[in-house]
């Protein structure tokens, strides 16, 4: 019984590693983002 409780929270821990992950990656991309708008603006794109 223990060992499948392991299994289980190494699994939950595994997929909660690679959501975590995947936030950090949209987050940096959303700051890219801001940023480049932000060179656009004051360059006097828009």
């Amino acid at each position: 019984m223990t060992i499948v409780a392991i299994i289980v929270a190494v699994l939950l821990a595994f997929l909660a590693f690679r959501f975590i992950r995947g936030m950090i990656k949209f987050a940096f991309l959303a700051v890219i983002i801001l940023f480049a708008v932000f060179i656009a603006y004051m360059s006097g794109a828009f």
